[in-house]
Parts: C-alpha cells; structure tokens; sequence
C-alpha cells in the first residue's frame, strides 16, 4: 500500500540564490496564467491538457527562460484551476476566472534532485543548492520520519516565499505493508459541532473554543486592516489569511491524530463520521468555516487511518440527535429542547452524571446531546453493516463498554479507567 505525505522545510539561501528563484517563480506565474488567457475566448474554456499543450507550451519556451519541467507544470496547474471554475460553473455556482498571484514553483525528479539536508533546485539560469533549516536529528518530528528516513522517497516539492522566506513542500511516499483483513471490528462514532469541534462516541471531547476565539481574532485583524485600503495593507491581509489557515490546519491535525489515538486505544477498526453533505443546512449555527473545518479533519483523518489499517467512512446522520443511544427509541420528541434530551419511551436523560464537572449547563447540555450523537453515528454504520468481504462492524465503542448490534452493553475487559464523558482533549 502506498503512502504519502507532505513535508514543509524552510530554506538557507544567499541573496543571489534567492534572486534567482524569485525570477523563477516570476516566469511560472506569468506562463500558469498565459494558459488561463489562452483557454478563455469569452465563451468557452478550454480545460484538455493537450490541447493548451500545442497552443502554449511553444509560446511559453520562447518568452521565458523555464525549464521544460516547469512550463509544464505551469500548465497542469492551470488546468486544474479551469476543471475547478467549470466544475462550479455546471453547479450554478459563481466563479470568476483563476489569477495565479501567490508566490510558488513546482519541481519534480526531472527539475530537482532532493537530498537529505538539501535539494538542488532548477531557475531560470541554471541549478542553485538549497539548504534545508532542520530540527535536532533526534526529536520526534516529521522531517526525521521522512526526509531522513531510507522508507520514504522523495518525488517533488512545491516551492513557496512568503513572509521573506523561501519553504518547500517536499512530497514523499513510501510502500507499507497492507493491515491484515479484519473479519470483525469495533466502531468509533464521531460526531462534529460548532461547540465541540468531535465527540467520540468513548466519551472524549474536543472543544471548539480555541479555534473560534482564533477565527474571531483573525476576523478583526482582517477587518482593521481593510479600513487603510493601501497596497500594503492588502499584501498584509492575505499575509494574515496564510497565517490563519497554517494555524487551523496545524490545531486540526493535533485533532486528527487524537482521534486515531483513541480509536487505537479503544480497540477500533473502523471511524465512523456522519455524512458532510449539506451539513450548514443541518447545522444553523454553523459557517462556512465550519464546513471547512469538518472536511479539513475528515480528510486528515481519512489518509491518516490509512496506514494504521483503520477503516473511515460516513453515514447518513439522520435522526442521530432524535435517537436514544440507550434503547434506540427515535422520536422528534426527545429533543425535549436545543439543550437537553429526554427519551420518551425509556426516560433516559443525557446530563445528571456531569453536573459536578460542567462549567455550565448549556456548555454540558451541548456536550451530552454531541456525546449521544456520537453514540448514534457509530450505531447507525453498524446497523447498516450486516456482512461481506473484509467483515462487518460488531460493536460500537462506549466509555461505559460496547454496544452490540442486539443493543446490549457488555462490561467487557478492556475497559479503560478515566475515559468518560468530561474528558476533554482542547
């Protein structure tokens, strides 16, 4: 089975490198959004590759000193971006025509040569050595897992300068050995909200607090700085905007390999997310940050479980708030009201046990219907799964057990001690 992934390394480079490369980096935009000119004609986009192949790619060597490689990949990238826009396009949706303005290149084997410590870079006159900036070899870090690992290869990098540095995103792969087929497995329910970022259905809580003071924080910061409406102020916007997403996207990785922990801890095979589809219109309070974040940690947490053998997918998430995780009694009317759930057939209530620990009861009242949610989701692919090759789920991991698909609760003996409902991980 094949792996990948993705390494950010600061670069060292002399000012007369770093000239170069900003020249290099120059001529890629300019021939990424010659493509895009050449495939609009007011009305049609042109999107075939080989197409926009023999329509620019001569065009391109003869106004630019780039390598082959990079008019190329200056191309492919184009392409994407018009896929992206036509694709929104056919939905009825808004899009305006790509603009490539960001600083980046993109290398492969044939324009690079990647190294432990260092990559030799193809520009616009010739090949400079780039020095990576690395952390102590003996720390536990991404860079010594796969740039300095004899498993991983290698195969490209994208080149980005922001904030008076240069970084490459190095692209590595290895091939692990395929997790045995599991015949029976355990579910970890997850479900997603806009006070808790995921509730596991063990009882284990990641709270949303930090990423919504952040989001409020960068939002004002943005919005103070529209107010000057200079150039600068716009460069310093979009800087801003970098440092934004780094930083939510680094909070939901942490996220992602928490939930891989508990779902290994737990004896899990299987994660089990409710389907993202239309999830704003399911959740009012929700923003379109919100359904970034939810895809951003799916998708992290998707490639993740990969190469721990464990299984992901998504279940339609209908009526998991209404159901009762004790009994399985759906009825609209156990959501007795936004804060508290009540089931009307086995009168189980979701908040007496955390009264003592919770800060406040709408805080708790969020966490227990999330907490019964979770619950729901993780049931829900259970109930759905009734065999087949590589075996079907027969349980779905508590904080009190497991749940079986006859609806019992056994006390089995892996339970873990100091895993319930008031276990926060943010």
């Amino acid at each position: 089975m094949e792996v990948r992934r993705v390494v950010p390394v600061k670069l060292n480079m002399t000012d007369e490198q770093a000239d170069l490369l900003h020249e290099t980096i120059d001529e890629f935009l300019w021939a990424a959004n010659y493509v895009v000119d050449t495939a609009w004609d007011s009305e049609w986009v042109e999107t075939r590759s080989s197409v926009l192949h023999e329509q620019t790619y001569d065009e391109v060597r003869e106004q630019t000193r780039l390598h082959s490689n990079h008019v190329q990949s200056a191309r492919d990238r184009a392409v994407d971006a018009l896929k992206s826009v036509v694709a929104k396009w056919s939905k009825g949706e808004y899009a305006s025509l790509p603009t490539f303005s960001t600083p980046f290149v993109e290398y492969n084997q044939r324009n690079a040569t990647f190294h432990d410590d260092h990559a030799s870079l193809s520009t616009v006159d010739g090949r400079v050595t780039a020095e990576y900036v690395l952390p102590d070899e003996n720390r536990d870090t991404p860079h010594s897992a796969y740039l300095r690992s004899d498993e991983w290869e290698q195969t490209g990098a994208t080149l980005h300068y922001r904030r008076g540095d240069f970084y490459l995103h190095v692209r590595t792969k290895a091939d692990v050995d395929d997790p045995e087929p599991v015949e029976n497995g355990t579910v970890l329910g997850v479900d997603l909200g806009v006070e808790n970022i995921a509730v596991t259905s063990t009882g284990v809580f990641w709270s949303a607090d930090e990423l919504t003071h952040w989001r409020q924080e960068y939002v004002e910061r943005r919005k103070s700085l529209q107010e000057c409406g200079t150039r600068d102020t716009h460069e310093n916007v979009q800087a801003v905007g970098r440092t934004e997403t780094g930083r939510f996207e680094q909070s939901l990785h942490c996220v992602a390999n928490q939930l891989l922990e508990e779902a290994v801890e737990s004896g899990c095979t299987v994660i089990s997310f409710e389907d993202l589809t239309d999830i704003r219109e399911r959740m009012p309070n929700a923003r379109k940050f919100h359904e970034w974040a939810f895809r951003c940690l799916y998708e992290y947490v998707s490639y993740k479980a990969k190469e721990r053998g464990i299984r992901v997918e998504q279940v339609n998430p209908r009526d998991t708030s209404r159901r009762c995780s004790s009994c399985g009694f759906t009825h609209e009317d156990n959501r007795t009201s936004q804060d508290t759930f009540c089931c009307q057939s086995c009168e189980y209530e979701n908040h007496a046990d955390y009264n003592a620990v919770a800060r406040n009861l709408r805080f708790l009242a969020a966490r227990q219907t999330s907490l019964a949610t979770a619950k729901n989701i993780g049931y829900r692919l259970l109930r759905n799964q009734t065999g087949g090759e590589g075996g079907a789920p027969v349980g779905v991991r508590l904080n009190t057990g497991m749940l079986n698909a006859n609806g019992v609760k056994p006390v089995p003996d892996s339970v873990r001690a100091g895993v319930h409902g008031e276990s926060p991980r943010l």
